[in-house]
C-alpha cells in the first residue's frame, strides 16, 4: 500500500512540475511578447521625435557649429518663425505709419461742421483769388503752397470708412499671421475694437500689438526651450551605450532617455517582473579615476540608497531597487513619473498664482514633516526646484521629493543640542542655502532641519516672483566670492505681482537670518498659512484666518502668467 501511495504522490508531483514548467514557458512568452512590443512602441516613438526635433529644426531653429581658431562651438541660429515674427513687425509698422500719414492728411481735408459751415462758404471764393493774388506768380519759389482743398462731408465720410476698414484689416492680418494658431482667441478681441477711430484706435492698436508680439515672443521661447531639450536628450540617446533597450539585471527593460547628468543617465523603464514603468539611473564612474576616488563615490551611493529606500510617503518619490553592471557602472530604479520638475515649469512659465505656489508649499512641507519623524531624522540639505517632480506636469496636481544624495541623518551620535556638524560645506546648490552653510571656522558649522526650511522659503519666492530672492543673477561661484547669503539679512519683495500679506510673512519666517529666529519644520508644519482653515477672500489671492480680523483689502485683478 505504501509504494502504491508514493507512487501516487509521485506521479501527483511530476503532473505539477509538469505544469509548473508548462506556466513557465507561457510566462516567459508574455514576457518576451510584452519587450517586443514595448520595444517597438518606443522604436515608433523614437522615430517620430526624431523627425518631429527635424521639422522644428526649421521653424524654431538649429545648432551650427562655429569655428573659433583652434576650437568648435555650437552655435544657435533662430528659426523662421522668430525671423518673420520681426519682418511681419516691420511690415505692420509700415502699413500702419501709412495709415496715420494719409489718416493726417485727411483731417486737414475735413469739412467744416453744421455749426460754422455758413460762415467759411460766403468768404472762401474771395479768399481763394486773395491766396492766389498773394501767392503771385509761377516762377517765384519762395510762392506758399496751396491749401489742400476741402472735401464734402460724404466724400470725408467716405474716406474715413475706407481708413477704418484698412486699419481693422491690418489688426486681423497681423492676429491670422502671428497668431495663427490660436487665432480665434484673440480676433474677437480685434473684431471688437474695428470701429474705433481716431486717435484712440491707433493707441489701443499700439497697445495690442505691443502686447501680444510680446506675448508671441515669449510663446516661442518656451516652445524652442522645450525643442533645445529634445534635441539634446535625442543627442545624448544617440551616443549612449544603452540605447539599444537593453535589458538590465534580467528586469528592466530600457526605453528611452529621459534625462543626463555629470556621471549618470536616467531611462524610463519597464519592469517586466513587477510589471510597472520605473526610473533608471544608470551611474558610471570615470575610469580614469583612482580607485579610492570610486570606492566614495559607490559608498556614497549607496549610503543614498539605503536611506531613500526605507522611506515611504506619498510625497516622496519611491526607491525600488539597487544593483551592479560591472566595477564602473551601478544602477538605482526609482519610481517613475510622467511630468516634469519644478524648475523646468519655471523655466517655461516664470511664475504661478499664489494658490497654486501655496499647494506645492504644503506638500513639500508635508514630506519634511514625514522626514523629521521617522527614526533617525534626515535632513534632505538639497531641496531645489530640480528635485520637486510635478506628477502631472503641472503646478496644480501632486508633487514628489527626489534625490538624498546629500541627505544628513541626525542620529544620536552626530545630533546634538545646537545641530550637528556640517561636514560637507561647499556642496548642495548655494542659491537655496541659508547663512550658517557658509560660515568658515576653526569648527565645521552647525546645522538642523532649518537648512530645509531656508530652502522652502526660497522656493515659495521663486514660485511667487518668478526670480530667486538672493543672487538671482549670480554663478555659484560668485556667490562664493561676495558672500551673497551671508549678507542676505533680510528678503525684499517686488512691488509686482500682488501678493498677499500673510505669504510674505511666512516667507520672512523661513528666511530669518539668525537660524535661532527660523522656524524649524515642526513650526512650519503648523504654521497659520499653511493650516486647512485658510480661506480665500478676494481675487488678489489674500488670504485670512478663520477668528482673526484684518483690514479690507480692496480686489484686485488676478496674476497673469504666460
Amino acid at each position: 500500500m505504501m509504494g502504491i501511495a508514493n507512487c501516487d504522490l509521485r506521479r501527483q508531483i511530476d503532473e505539477q512540475q509538469k505544469l509548473l514548467e508548462k506556466y513557465k514557458e507561457r510566462l516567459n512568452k508574455c514576457i518576451s511578447m510584452s519587450k517586443k512590443l514595448l520595444i517597438e512602441k518606443s522604436t515608433q516613438e523614437k522615430l517620430s521625435s526624431r523627425e518631429k526635433s527635424m521639422q522644428d529644426r526649421l521653424r524654431l531653429g538649429h545648432f551650427t557649429t562655429v569655428r573659433h581658431g583652434a576650437s568648435f562651438t555650437e552655435q544657435w541660429t533662430d528659426g523662421f518663425a522668430f525671423q518673420n515674427l520681426v519682418k511681419q513687425q516691420e511690415w505692420v509698422n509700415q502699413q500702419r505709419e501709412d495709415i496715420e500719414r494719409q489718416r493726417k492728411l485727411l483731417a486737414k481735408r475735413k469739412p467744416p461742421t453744421a455749426n460754422n459751415s455758413q460762415a467759411p462758404s460766403t468768404n472762401s471764393e474771395p479768399k481763394q483769388r486773395k491766396n492766389k493774388a498773394v501767392n503771385g506768380a509761377e516762377n517765384d519759389p519762395f510762392v506758399r503752397p496751396n491749401l489742400p482743398q476741402l472735401l464734402t462731408l460724404a466724400e470725408y465720410h467716405e474716406q474715413e470708412e475706407i481708413f477704418k476698414l484698412r486699419l481693422g484689416h491690418l489688426k486681423k492680418f497681423f492676429c491670422s499671421v502671428l497668431f495663427s494658431d490660436h487665432y480665434s482667441r484673440i480676433e474677437e478681441n480685434y473684431i471688437l475694437n474695428i470701429c474705433l477711430v481716431g486717435e484712440n484706435a491707433y493707441r489701443r492698436f499700439d497697445i495690442l500689438e505691443e502686447a501680444e508680439i510680446q506675448a508671441e515672443l515669449e510663446r516661442l521661447e518656451r516652445v524652442r526651450n522645450l525643442h533645445i531639450r529634445e534635441l539634446k536628450r535625442i543627442n545624448n540617446e544617440d551616443n549612449s551605450q544603452f540605447k539599444d533597450h537593453p535589458t538590465l539585471n534580467e528586469r528592466y527593460l530600457l526605453l528611452h532617455l529621459l534625462g543626463r547628468g555629470g556621471f549618470s543617465e536616467v531611462y524610463k523603464a519597464f519592469d517586466l517582473y513587477e510589471q510597472r514603468y520605473a526610473a533608471v539611473k544608470i551611474h558610471q564612474l570615470n575610469k580614469s579615476w583612482r580607485d579610492e576616488k570610486k570606492e566614495n563615490y559607490h559608498k556614497h551611493a549607496c549610503r543614498e540608497y539605503r536611506i531613500h529606500k526605507e522611506l515611504d510617503h506619498p510625497r516622496i518619490v519611491k526607491l525600488y531597487d539597487y544593483f551592479s553592471l560591472d566595477t564602473d557602472t551601478f544602477c538605482t530604479v526609482l519610481e517613475y513619473c510622467e511630468g516634469n520638475d519644478l524648475d523646468f515649469y519655471l523655466k517655461q512659465h516664470k511664475l504661478m498664482s499664489e494658490k497654486e505656489a501655496r499647494s506645492i508649499v504644503m506638500q513639500i512641507v508635508n514630506a519634511l514633516r514625514y522626514l523629521n519623524e521617522i527614526k533617525p531624522p534626515i535632513i534632505h540639505y538639497d531641496l531645489k526646484p530640480g528635485n520637486i517632480l510635478l506628477v502631472d506636469g503641472t503646478a496644480c496636481g501632486e508633487i514628489k521629493i527626489t534625490d538624498f544624495g546629500l541627505s544628513k541623518i541626525m542620529d544620536d551620535d552626530s545630533y546634538g543640542v545646537d545641530g550637528m556638524d556640517l561636514t560637507s560645506q561647499g556642496a548642495g546648490t548655494y542659491w537655496y542655502l541659508p547663512p550658517e552653510c557658509f560660515v568658515v571656522g576653526k569648527e565645521p558649522p552647525k546645522i538642523s532641519n532649518k537648512v530645509d526650511v531656508w530652502s522652502v522659503g526660497v522656493i515659495f519666492f521663486q514660485c511667487l516672483y518668478g526670480r530667486k530672492p538672493f543672487g538671482h543673477n549670480q554663478s555659484q561661484q560668485d556667490i562664493l566670492q561676495e558672500n551673497t547669503i551671508l549678507k542676505a539679512t533680510e528678503v525684499q519683495f517686488p512691488v509686482k505681482p500682488v501678493v498677499s500679506s500673510e505669504a510674505k510673512a511666512f516667507i520672512r519666517r523661513c528666511l530669518a537670518y539668525r537660524k535661532e529666529d527660523r522656524f524649524d519644520v515642526h513650526q512650519l508644519a503648523n504654521d497659520p498659512y499653511l493650516l486647512p482653515h485658510m480661506r480665500r477672500s478676494n481675487s488678489s489671492g489674500n488670504l485670512h484666518m478663520a477668528g482673526l480680523t484684518a483690514s479690507p483689502t480692496p480686489p484686485s485683478s488676478s496674476i497673469i502668467t504666460y
